[in-house]
């Protein structure tokens, strides 16, 4: 096994971490790698597409899972199919799309892994239909700091695997996965979208319509105040009946770090405002393709590098629907009132719990925000983290770049099972990251 000293870094490059890190091609390599790491801990590093530090062992030694990315069986009867980590979305839609089998839930980005889907228990737009990716997994295959190799399930190891589905890696080195895909009639979803004036139309709209669709989601002009807080454009969808002729999909690249102050609240007001004025009535109706409804951003390679050489937070909390109004109304008005420029800003609910001791999602509101790392942005973190606390919201771990180890302990109310499981299957700690001791995740010391 070769071991190279390398920078790794989140999707937001606002977190960075310095380690030893190795890639197996093969599994019985990553156990391999884990008994050469020695004493140093150890976590696994997948596409880094989560933003922050979830991924980073500053320090400490890295098993990249990228070339671990083997489809290992698949039952076109049932739709069970069996991976290993370093698979993408990208990798099953080109290959199952065509055969008429769609992952059942999709996280923002086709080039995460499915090893990410299930450390993340990630969500998507079809969250209140069919929950979040953990409720979708039969078994997971994973390689435990001792060595061992076991098998967890909702049956099988229970409550390894309730710490698994969600533990953002801690438990061991994933494996292998089985879950569902689902079946769908046709390569394309038949989309509406639709301008809302404001907030409390953008909840009610929610309420009304998202509710009943198997897909929504939506944008919000994080900029606009008055009468107009809270508006933007809701999308809603369904498995659509037709296949479309799709095209390739180009892409396009950033090319290099844009300089910082491209980004102002001035040039961003205005981008809002057209963004929000796209199409000419107050709706449009259209089939989509599936990779270009599901991953909008894949379009442009690398746009990460918009926010510049320092790189960007996001910030993703859930708050309950009783409190929703008023805490939505008090995150916009203090990410407006920081005067940190928002292009991105996403609003969307979620249905049931996950099945994880630290699954994100919970019935409620959701909303993601990007930050461009400027002065003043770690006051907005905090101030953004207290207004979640007192309406009773947690904050999104695979987003997540500031959270404080207290704030993180009321949000979680299964941490303690989560640590009672580390405790069982990793004594010693070795499987660490910074985000783990920046949270205290271990033993709140």
């Amino acid at each position: 096994m070769i071991w190279k000293q390398l920078e790794l870094t989140g999707w937001g490059r606002s977190s960075r971490a310095a380690c030893r890190v190795a890639r197996p091609e093969r599994q019985r390599d990553a156990a391999a790698a884990v008994v050469q790491a020695d004493e140093r801990s150890v976590l696994a590093f997948g596409a880094g597409r989560s933003y922050a530090d979830t991924g980073l062992n500053t320090g400490g030694a890295a098993v990249l899972t990228e070339r671990l990315n083997r489809i290992l069986a698949f039952d076109q009867t049932t739709g069970e199919i069996v991976v290993e980590p370093g698979v993408t979305f990208r990798d099953l839609l080109e290959v199952f799309l065509p055969r008429g089998f769609l992952v059942p839930v999709s996280p923002g980005t086709a080039y995460a892994t499915i090893g990410g889907a299930v450390a993340n228990d990630v969500h998507g737009k079809n969250h209140e239909a069919v929950g979040s990716f953990g409720h979708h997994v039969r078994w997971v295959e994973l390689l435990l700091p001792s060595g061992d190799i076991v098998r967890a399930s909702p049956e099988e190891r229970p409550d390894l695997f309730a710490a698994t589905i969600g533990g953002i890696g801690l438990t061991g080195i994933l494996l292998a996965i089985s879950f569902s895909m689902t079946r769908v009639p046709s390569n394309a979803v038949a989309l509406r979208e639709q301008r809302v004036r404001n907030l409390d139309a953008f909840l009610d709209a929610l309420k009304n319509e998202g509710e009943k669709a198997h897909f929504s989601v939506g944008w919000i002009d994080a900029l606009a105040g008055g009468r107009s807080l809270g508006r933007g454009i809701l999308e809603t969808a369904e498995p659509s009946n037709e296949e479309i002729a799709e095209r390739r999909r180009k892409t396009h690249a950033v090319p290099m770090d844009c300089p910082g102050f491209l980004l102002n609240r001035w040039s961003v007001k205005a981008f809002n405002a057209l963004y929000y004025r796209r199409f000419a009535r107050r709706e449009r109706r259209r089939r989509l393709a599936y990779g270009r409804f599901l991953y909008p951003l894949d379009a442009l390679l690398d746009w990460n590098r918009l926010y510049g050489a320092r790189g960007f937070h996001q910030f993703q909390c859930v708050v309950p629907f009783e409190a929703g109004a008023l805490a939505l109304r008090q995150l916009l008005d203090a990410v407006r009132a920081g005067r940190n420029a928002s292009p991105l800003a996403v609003l969307k609910t979620l249905g049931a719990a996950g099945l994880g001791h630290l699954s994100f999602p919970m019935p409620g509101y959701t909303l993601a925000v990007d930050l461009p790392r400027k002065r003043g942005v770690e006051d907005l973190l905090a101030k953004l983290e207290a207004i979640t606390l007192d309406h009773g919201g947690r904050i999104y771990l695979a987003k997540d770049s500031s959270l404080s180890a207290e704030g993180f302990a009321r949000m979680y109310p299964k941490l303690e099972p989560f640590r009672a499981v580390l405790a069982d299957i990793d004594p010693d700690g070795r499987m660490a990251s910074d985000m783990a001791r920046r949270l205290q995740i271990r033993d709140g010391s």
